[in-house]
């Protein structure tokens, strides 16, 4: 490997990580007449955002209104900062709000499509829109081709340089051929997204999470949140770190394997057979109370009536997909489901009695749950054979916290400057899921910051001449 540092050509705008938001940012700025260089860590483009579920979370679209659907943004606005437990900025939410319609029609004119319309964690009225996610990845793969952008695949950005003025102007990558220079005029985005195979971070700042499964994209150490974190960057939502509850304990790298029959009208119990939370929750809510259960395992425990509420081919609510592989245990009584999971059989079935009559309203909930997922859905008795259970653990997905930005992507210090050259876009960053995260969102920020950094940069180059 060559040792000598090698210099490129200068660019406007050099981007980190091929994700949904690097490759969001880098488009919108190649599409602004910008010089764009994508840097990518791995082999391949995708990253966390390949393995999710495909759901963008958008209000005031088409899909909504054909569906009968309403929604306003000012619904949106409430349902990010309750779910956020009002942790989260709301000058990043009302940034969200102000470019997401844009954003989705942005991703329709790039040929994107919407196949599903699904209410999830989170949401009080449906607004997660699902696209198939590798097809949109190649497809922002492919305008960034044509608009010119040029793209580096196994190039991990190692350092941020700055220039005397104290601006970001570059950044140092290692790739196949040794250490590379890449210069900029406007800034580096840092887009690397988060730390979910960080295991030094998440002992840092979350030492209960090494017990979930691990899982993300294999370059998410956090790379990008070190090196701004080495010039001062703030940090912001780092106490709310948790995993996804939902994924069965033999979930692999293959396949996003997530089921939420909770928010069909499941509950989850214990090895004991006992439920311990309310299921209605945020699914990342659900993962740190699963994380204290024994084993670390909680079973989603249902019935026929739910069974007949998967939906074929969508993620996070294909119960028939999960039952050819063979990862969802069935049965004709209770009993027999128990004795077969490995739950205890009085347990389950004093469970099952005692949620029974809350749903039929002789009792009340023990933990007051009254909805489906976040106070929407009636709930419905478990009492229909076949009866159904499916093993789930947390799943670190990804870490919903980070750099502190501006509105405008810009990255922020220690003391709340701002660092000039320096943004941040996606999952690097903090601030704006607060205490836990809706469905849908995490995409949904990646592309709408991505392009607000994009239009940013474009900004303020629009004055400086070119060398």
């Amino acid at each position: 490997m060559n040792s000598i540092l090698e210099t490129i050509p200068e660019y406007d705008v050099v981007v980190l990580g091929a994700g949904i938001a690097g490759l969001s940012t880098s488009v919108a700025a190649a599409q602004a007449g910008l010089r764009v260089a994508l840097l990518e860590k791995t082999v391949n483009i995708g990253g966390s955002s390949a393995m999710s579920g495909g759901f963008f979370a958008f209000s005031g679209t088409d899909e909504q209104t054909a569906a009968g659907v309403e929604d306003s943004e000012e619904l949106f606005l409430h349902d990010l900062l309750e779910v956020g437990s009002h942790a989260n900025d709301p000058k990043l939410l009302k940034a969200y709000l102000n470019n997401q319609q844009a954003t989705y029609q942005w991703l329709k004119d790039l040929g994107i499509t919407f196949s599903t319309l699904e209410l999830s964690s989170g949401q009080s009225t449906a607004r997660s829109h699902l696209s198939p996610i590798k097809d949109l990845l190649a497809k922002l793969q492919a305008s960034l081709a044509e608009q010119g952008g040029a793209l580096f695949t196994e190039h991990a950005a190692t350092a941020l340089t700055r220039g005397r003025s104290g601006r970001v102007n570059g950044v140092t990558a290692l790739g196949p051929d040794g250490a590379t220079s890449f210069r900029t005029r406007g800034g580096v985005v840092i887009a690397s997204g988060g730390f979910s195979r960080g295991t030094d971070l998440l002992r840092t700042f979350a030492p209960e999470q090494l017990a979930a499964l691990p899982y993300g994209g294999i370059g998410n150490t956090g790379d990008g949140l070190k090196m701004a974190w080495k010039l001062g960057a703030g940090l912001a939502d780092m106490a709310y770190i948790s995993g996804t509850y939902g994924s069965h304990p033999a979930t692999g790298m293959d396949f996003h394997e997530l089921l939420t029959a909770y928010y069909m009208g499941a509950i989850i119990v214990n090895k004991h057979g006992r439920r311990f939370t309310d299921e209605s929750q945020s699914y990342k809510t659900l993962g740190a109370a699963t994380l204290t259960q024994p084993e670390g395992l909680g079973f989603e425990i249902f019935d026929s009536v739910v069974r007949a509420r998967s939906h074929p081919g969508v993620p996070l609510n294909d119960v028939g997909f999960l039952e050819d592989i063979g990862h969802v245990i069935k049965a004709d009584s209770l009993e027999e489901l128990a004795a077969e999971a490995g739950i205890d059989v009085p347990g389950l079935l004093a469970t099952v009695e005692t949620y029974n009559n809350a749903v039929g309203g002789k009792i009340e909930d023990e933990f007051a749950r009254t909805a489906l997922c976040n106070g929407v859905g009636e709930l419905v008795p478990i009492s229909k054979a076949p009866f159904y259970a499916y093993p789930a653990k947390t799943l670190m997905t990804s870490t919903y916290c980070g750099i502190t930005i501006t509105p405008e992507a810009r990255v922020t210090a220690v003391d709340g400057e701002v660092i000039p050259g320096l943004y941040a876009v996606g999952e690097v960053t903090g601030g704006f899921h607060g205490a836990a995260y809706m469905t849908g969102t995490s995409l949904g920020k990646g592309a709408v910051f991505g392009r607000i950094a994009a239009a940013t940069i474009a900004q303020e180059l629009a004055t400086v001449p070119r060398n």
